[in-house]
């Protein structure tokens, strides 16, 4: 198959949409499938090439990592498109690569399928905070609703997502399919390798997130465990490795709580052994989000052999099972704390923990969910020939999309 995809998100920004984006496209096309990704230009990009057409967008306010791509210059692409002849176009954000998608797969006559990876109702407001906050879930409810009626199957990473769809109202088929893992991408880490390279006492008891410093990650959750940790283990470290726009907001916290020496940024780390040795500093990972469609994460630091303090909010219930690599805990500092402390203190429980984790993230293979998303491929490729081959469907979809446009404003 030949397979079209656009986000308005792609490397070298760094994020679960990114990761899922290169994860699936690495095996379908070592399945033999041709995937050709229209994505955000960065400085640095050399524009298009076979694969990957970059194209020109603009930054959003507050947040210099994203940005949203150019419509115009999207659908500028559409003659050496047609040339390319497509099977499917597959969207993975809503903003301008939504919009452009449906009009690309109507001009195209071919189907389009879209996968839901944010839950934005749970954080526009962090970003959007002059707004009240119920305005702002009702306006990411009614576009969640008029762009999943405006394609032939919506992709969620979990259950507790497709219910939130069921919920609004969503009248699309909704497929659960979520990010697998890579497992020979995976080599063991090096604890000691890391702390070496960062300076630090690897005799210290380390605890480990990784992920977009990001207001709704509930970060300061984890700082506020800290504080409590150090009661009894003064001189534990957390690790913070990645990059986001409440980066600066944590280090004043940390200074506020007198937790600075107790906490490490390490920035953006590559996927590679570097992650996996920063992975592998960790005594637990930790994990306080409750907005996650998915929190592949989880499933990386288990498959190294990390057990994982996590909240079972959202899409991270149907990753974290208790005692299946993971301890559960509520967003609450006096239980997330006691799951870590349990940790730290308990050799047994560490030892089992690690190794029913490398287990449990073998389940989760990526061979399997590209299975299941070719079969999703070929499935609205059957229905669209059966409803026709001129492109009426994809004209009807595109007319409720305008109409769903129209009276949203």
């Amino acid at each position: 198959m030949r397979i079209l995809m656009l986000s308005d998100v792609y490397h070298p920004r760094v994020n679960g949409v990114s990761t899922s984006i290169s994860t699936f496209r690495r095996f379908l096309e070592a399945a033999g499938h041709h995937v050709t990704l229209i994505a955000p230009q960065y400085p640095g990009d050399n524009g298009l090439d076979d694969d990957t057409l970059r194209v020109p967008g603009y930054y959003l306010p507050g947040d210099p990592e994203d940005r949203l791509l150019l419509p115009g210059r999207i659908l500028k692409l559409k003659p050496r498109l047609e040339t390319m002849h497509f099977d499917v176009v597959h969207v993975h954000t809503p903003f301008a690569a939504h919009r452009a998608g449906v009009r690309l797969a109507c001009a195209l006559g071919i189907p389009v399928v879209e996968t839901y990876h944010t839950y934005f109702e749970a954080y526009f407001h962090h970003y959007i905070p002059f707004l009240p906050q119920r305005l702002l879930e009702f306006i990411a409810r009614r576009l969640t609703l008029s762009q999943a009626d405006a394609v032939d199957r919506l992709i969620v990473p979990s259950t507790a997502l497709q219910k939130v769809m069921r919920d609004y109202g969503v009248r699309t088929t909704v497929e659960v399919l979520p990010t697998g893992l890579d497992l020979d991408e995976f080599s063991p880490g090096n604890r000691l390798r890391f702390c070496q390279r960062h300076r630090l006492d690897p005799k210290r008891p380390m605890l480990v997130y990784v992920g977009r410093v990001a207001f709704e990650k509930n970060i300061d959750l984890l700082l506020r465990v800290v504080v409590r940790l150090r009661l009894r283990h003064p001189d534990v470290l957390l690790i913070i490795a990645g990059e986001g726009p409440a980066l600066g907001h944590l280090k004043r916290s940390c200074r506020e709580l007198g937790i600075a020496g107790n906490v490490h940024f390490v920035g953006y780390l590559k996927r590679g052994g570097d992650l996996w040795d920063c992975y592998a500093a960790g005594r637990a990972f930790v994990f306080a989000s409750t907005t996650e469609t998915q929190g592949l994460v989880l499933l990386e630091a288990m498959a190294l052999g990390v057990p994982v303090v996590g909240v079972p909010a959202l899409g991270a219930r149907d990753v974290l099972i208790e005692g299946e690599g993971a301890l559960t805990a509520p967003a609450e500092v006096d239980a997330f704390t006691a799951a870590v402390q349990r940790l730290l203190e308990d050799e047994s429980l560490h030892r089992e923990l690690s190794e029913r984790a490398r287990v449990y993230a073998a389940r989760w293979s990526n061979v399997v969910m590209c299975e299941r998303l070719i079969g999703i491929y070929q499935t609205v490729v059957e229905e669209q020939l059966r409803v026709g081959a001129d492109g009426t469907a994809a004209k009807e979809r595109l007319n409720r999309q305008d109409a769903k446009v129209a009276e949203n404003a």
